[in-house]
């Protein structure tokens, strides 16, 4: 029986993978480029009903299949449409990302299954045991120290959903034909907005609604209390761009990285050049295992990065004098 739930997360993780890569519209190198092809990839797509090419017809890769799920919206709400044509109306449709987000929900409810037994008498299986530690580490090193004891307490829930959330989607995207949910910029924005709305309404709780923008400017003249309000409250919008940025930055640039050695492959194979592009092929998979060992670490890296900032950002916000 402890082997059944780290194969139910794998399963998770395996139906995932066959989901998107079978509802998601595959790009051709033939028309695009090897480069532009594998670049694709590291873009949101949004998940079409599969269909099969009519004799005569050549496959066009920019063209827009029926989306599997497409809710109307109105028209004031075109900023959300898919595919940014007015033509056809304004739809909010699924994206190949909500389903690692899926997935990564999924598997904090799989993982974290035996965890509070655990937390009692002690018992569980290797990812029980994994899970719990890594659970009294954010605890102890990363949510306490950074605010007092009472809040820590109350808002654990908060900062181990964030972690875990960032970790498994990191990680997931490390799987072939997986999707990494935090290399796209709208899913970290949304994620550092939470952390934008924790730290203004926690800090409007704790310190009353007048006293939080208050003590947002410690005691200065009259004279120049209007600037630095003014910038204080543009650095606690900077605070969740920076979030924004980093981790969707960091996801980005290394597996740019692992598919540019990918493609010299077949820029090599695919210019008359097939000796080129078998002599690239050993060096070339080879840096890309090394940059995807690198990307396991920074998975790991990038989860704790947010989730300390978040917290310390969130602590600031409940305790000015921090």
């Amino acid at each position: 029986m402890s082997l059944l739930r780290p194969i139910i997360m794998l399963a998770v993780v395996v139906c995932a993978c066959v989901a998107t890569t079978h509802f998601t519209p595959h790009h051709s190198a033939e028309n695009s480029g090897a480069f532009n092809a594998l670049y694709m990839h590291l873009m949101p797509a949004a998940l079409e009903a599969p269909h099969h090419e009519e004799a005569g017809h050549e496959a066009d890769d920019h063209a827009h299949g029926e989306p599997l799920f497409k809710l109307s919206l109105p028209a004031s709400l075109a900023v959300f449409d898919y595919n940014q044509d007015p033509s056809d109306g304004v739809h909010l449709v699924a994206f190949n990302l909500q389903i690692f987000q899926l997935a990564a929900v999924l598997l904090i409810l799989i993982g974290f299954a035996g965890v509070p037994r655990h937390m009692k008498d002690g018992k569980g299986d290797a990812v029980t045991r994994f899970l719990a530690g890594a659970c009294m580490y954010v605890r102890d090193e990363i949510v306490r120290p950074n605010m007092q004891r009472a809040h820590a307490e109350k808002l654990m829930p908060l900062f181990l959903c964030l972690f875990f959330f960032i970790l498994f989607m990191n990680l997931m995207g490390l799987v072939p034909g997986s999707v990494t949910p935090t290399a796209c910029i709208w899913v970290t924005a949304a994620l550092a907005l939470i952390v934008l709305v924790m730290m203004i309404i926690g800090g409007m709780v704790v310190q009353g609604p007048v006293a939080y923008w208050k003590n947002l400017v410690p005691h200065v003249p009259l004279a120049l209390w209007p600037l630095l309000f003014v910038v204080e409250v543009v650095g606690v919008l900077v605070k969740p761009f920076a979030l924004t940025i980093r981790l969707f930055a960091n996801m980005t640039g290394g597996h740019m990285v692992v598919l540019s050695f990918m493609g010299l492959i077949f820029y090599f194979a695919g210019n008359s050049f097939s000796s080129m592009g078998y002599a690239t092929a050993l060096p070339a998979v080879a840096f890309g295992v090394f940059i995807m060992i690198i990307e396991a670490f920074v998975a790991f890296m990038q989860a704790y990065v947010f989730t300390i900032l978040s917290a310390i950002f969130v602590g600031s916000s409940l305790h000015p004098e921090h």
